[in-house]
């Protein structure tokens, strides 16, 4: 048996016991029309089905348990779901690239530049250790290359973009890097010591986007939507701080209670004509004055 067809296996387990739990038979049935469906042998003894469960756990840390009185196996707490689907969707991102070659009038991948993951190993690994690195880095609206030393603390992902989040020793400032910007990787023999552990989730809690909040002082944004864009509003919130406010057959309002930081503000510009800013006033003035002057280029 193939790792691909175990690989393939796991996911299709971990997927049946998420929707609800079964018993081994059922899960047996599962697997067994799934390889009619996809070509592989995914059928399984109940003896291979034990160290599946022992392997789910290894690589994705998530537990299945079973339950003896409904004699059924089920997912306990599944923390890390996020961690886990993320693994499997680039697992059947490896299975469509791999055999591209035979659906290449089905299937259409974006063109674009590598994000510099090759250097996402050697980064958590800084970061577990708390070990110093330096590289070269490029800003993107810069032609200067300049050489870093930072003390790496976590990785971000932004609109398919992953970052590196450290503090900066020549300012002992916290800043993200754009991996795919990021060269020269070096891991030093340094150990650093945080003065507190760097919470990702904390620091961007009230963040759009891969800035941070510099400063700046938290804001109350209300936004007026037509009702077509709440539906995609309503379904993948602008922010976790999202709350509707009204919601009719003329618009829907929202409130999000954020930084106003220039990711947020270019989000806002994208929604176009979909998207009037109730309030506050000085961001109503700033987008009034970026639009007057996208309008003065024609």
């Amino acid at each position: 048996m193939s790792k691909r067809e175990s690989i393939l296996r796991y996911r299709l387990i971990v997927k049946k016991l998420r929707k609800h739990p079964a018993s081994f038979a059922d899960i047996a049935d599962y697997l067994a029309f799934e390889s009619d469906f996809q070509g592989y042998n995914l059928n399984i003894s109940k003896r291979t089905f034990q160290r599946d469960i022992r392997d789910i756990s290894s690589l994705y840390n998530i537990d299945i348990q079973y339950d003896l009185s409904r004699k059924v196996y089920f997912i306990e707490q599944d923390e890390d779901q996020d961690v886990s689907e993320r693994i499997f969707e680039a697992f059947d991102i490896f299975n469509a690239l791999n055999i591209y070659d035979r659906i290449s009038d089905c299937i259409h991948f974006e063109k674009r530049k590598p994000q510099g993951t090759e250097n996402l190993y050697g980064l958590l690994h800084a970061i577990k250790n708390r070990l110093r690195i330096s590289f070269s880095h490029q800003k993107y609206w810069e032609d200067i290359v300049t050489e870093r030393l930072v003390e790496p603390y976590a990785l971000k992902e932004f609109r398919s973009r992953w970052y590196l989040l450290a503090k900066d020793l020549k300012d002992n400032r916290v800043k993200s890097f754009a991996l795919d910007r990021l060269s020269c990787l070096e891991i030093t023999k340094s150990h650093y010591s945080p003065e507190m552990d760097f919470d990702v989730n904390e620091y961007y809690k009230n963040c759009f986007g891969i800035i941070g909040p510099n400063d700046q002082e938290l804001q109350e944004v209300i936004l007026s939507l037509n009702p077509l864009q709440a539906k995609y509003i309503k379904s993948l919130p602008l922010h976790e701080s999202q709350q509707i406010l009204e919601d009719n057959n003329n618009e829907v309002l929202i409130k999000l209670t954020l930084y106003v930081t220039q990711d947020f503000f270019m989000e806002l510009l994208s929604l176009g004509d979909n998207v009037r800013v109730v309030s506050p006033q000085n961001l109503i003035e700033d987008l009034k004055s970026s639009y007057k002057s996208a309008l003065e280029l024609y």
